[in-house]
């Protein structure tokens, strides 16, 4: 448990905006970018488990998905279409000031 309390204390929160909306994520760790995608209906707190161990040696950022948890939520059905989805990925990537990453 205690484990647990030190790892949480090391995540950062933070806020990107991307396509548009203001995205929310949690980052921990330094280098490359690794960037955590989780599925339906999940947030970022689906990667709790894996982000201190890839944090080692990468910098990861486990972002809430358009719609998840505290990003924002678009009333329009038409803004969850995979291709705003995809601009969201490729938008959060550069505003972290990066090129690529590893998913």
């Amino acid at each position: 448990m205690i484990g647990k309390l030190q790892t949480l204390e090391t995540w950062q929160h933070g806020y990107i905006i991307a396509n548009g909306i203001r995205l929310h994520y949690v980052t921990q760790g330094e280098g490359e970018l690794m960037l955590m995608l989780h599925g339906f209906p999940e947030f970022w707190y689906s990667w709790r488990q894996q982000i201190p161990e890839f944090a080692k040696d990468h910098k990861v950022v486990a972002i809430d998905l358009r719609g998840y948890n505290d990003s924002d939520k678009p009333s329009d059905p038409k803004a969850y279409r995979m291709e705003e989805l995809i601009k969201d990925v490729a938008e959060v990537i550069r505003g972290l000031g990066y090129d690529r990453c590893t998913l």
